[in-house]
């Protein structure tokens, strides 16, 4: 099946989602049920962080107990948590791709966390899902650079998502899974390994696991054999760094009952004014075909960006090439699909489009 994603940022963040054969989904289908038997409802947290902290103690040596050596069932794992993982794409104010990372949902409505250093310089990003869905991130709740772990809401009424445990066990020894996104392919299926190291600190635990990882593995998370989320992993490489559960209830906890999503720099007015014009919405938006005689072979992906200015009337007035997906012929068929865009009307606005396009 050929497929074809799109992603709009800058004034707006917009996301179509097409193949040859099948309408895109709605963006606020129901895309699956909470895995936990609790109440859906956002998980209880602990405490808000103090502002003075003791000394943290020094990390313990690896030690295994006898009762806490077992294997996880991966499979059982990858089926449970797999439908809440994302991959989180995030853009600068040109629209341009900053990166890609992995994070997680932790409440139906939307909320998810991820690594602070992944929306880093971001001013808009895409929340992607293993099936298919493809959601606006609103903004920022909340984050931690010192913890390097950020909470985010994306634009969606009901989602798959990961209640944080507040008893499963970390200790030196443990065994965990780290499940990444399916949409990573071979590296985002979930791996095992046992914590080595463990520092206790008031903010919550600092993990250590002796496994290789990826590079997109970071914002994974980390559960148990019972897929409880005991972490979210932070950093890869020599030593696998993952931040505890409590951590991250911390940092939610810091979050207003009342708080709006947003990115650096937004300006968000106290209150609405008679005078104030609304914020500009796609009311036409058809997708670009995949030409069949475009030459690409299956598996290959051509990637682009292009910029799309509305008139006050809502009209597509023109289509910019920021960036060629280095096919002529599917630069001119993303052209001419984005010059039939309309918006609402009030003034004239422009958003950047990057797409791809992929045969399969």
């Amino acid at each position: 099946m050929k497929h074809l994603r799109l992603a709009i940022g800058c004034a707006i963040c917009v996301i179509l989602f097409a193949t040859a054969s099948c309408k895109p989904k709605s963006k606020d289908q129901i895309v699956g049920e909470p895995f936990s038997s609790q109440s859906p409802s956002t998980p209880s947290v602990s405490s808000p962080v103090q502002q003075q902290s003791s000394p943290p103690s020094p990390i313990r040596p690896p030690e295994t107990k006898r009762e806490q050596v077992y294997s996880v069932d991966l499979p059982k794992l990858a089926n449970r948590v797999q439908p809440a993982v994302i991959l989180v794409t995030v853009f600068d104010s040109s629209g341009n791709l900053l990166r890609t990372e992995t994070g997680f949902f932790i409440s139906q409505n939307g909320k998810f966390v991820t690594t602070a250093h992944a929306i880093d310089n971001g001013v808009n990003a895409v929340a992607k899902t293993g099936d298919g869905g493809i959601y606006n991130v609103a903004g920022i709740l909340s984050s931690s650079p010192s913890r390097d772990l950020a909470i985010l809401k994306a634009d969606v009424k009901r989602v798959p998502f990961l209640p944080l445990s507040k008893n499963a066990t970390t200790d030196v020894g443990a065994r965990v899974g780290i499940v990444g996104s399916a949409l990573a392919g071979s590296e985002g299926a979930p791996r095992e390994g046992a914590i080595a190291a463990k520092q206790t600190e008031r903010q919550g635990d600092r993990l250590e696991i002796a496994m290789p990882m990826s590079a997109s593995s970071p914002g994974s998370p980390v559960v148990n054999e019972n897929a409880e989320v005991v972490g979210i992993m932070t950093s890869a490489g020599k030593k696998t760094v993952i931040w505890s559960a409590a951590a991250l209830a911390s940092l939610q906890s810091e979050i207003e009952p009342d708080a709006t999503a947003r990115w650096p720099g937004e300006v968000v007015e106290a209150s609405p004014t008679p005078h104030s014009t609304p914020k500009p919405q796609l009311v036409y938006a058809p997708q670009p075909d995949f030409p069949a005689d475009a030459g690409i072979d299956s598996g290959t992906a051509r990637s682009g960006s292009f910029r799309v200015t509305f008139d006050a009337n809502g009209n597509a007035k023109n289509v910019q090439v920021i960036q060629s997906t280095g096919n002529a012929l599917l630069d001119q068929t993303t052209i001419t699909a984005l010059g039939q865009w309309k918006s609402t009307r009030g003034r004239e606005w422009f958003a950047t489009v990057p797409i791809t396009f992929q045969k399969q």
